[in-house]
């Protein structure tokens, strides 16, 4: 469960997992408000172009590996 800690400027603080992780107000509903509950499929995510740590992380790899073995960009 994603809950909306709080709203400070521009981004939201968002709890998940018992962390705090703070995300740009524009990536997220335009009537979001504090207490809000959020709820994401991987689907919903992969449509707005949303990547996990693990994913992106993965795109970066395959990405250097099209690049050659003397090109390091993490």
């Amino acid at each position: 469960m994603i809950v909306v800690d709080r709203i400070e400027g521009e981004r939201a603080v968002l709890s998940f997992g018992g962390e705090l992780i703070d995300v740009p107000l524009a990536a997220l509903p335009k009537d979001l408000r504090e207490g809000d509950v959020l709820a994401v499929s991987r689907d919903e995510t992969a449509r707005a172009g949303i990547l996990t740590e693990g994913e992106a992380r993965l795109e970066r790899l395959r990405a250097r590996s099209e690049k050659g073995p003397d090109t390091f960009d993490l």
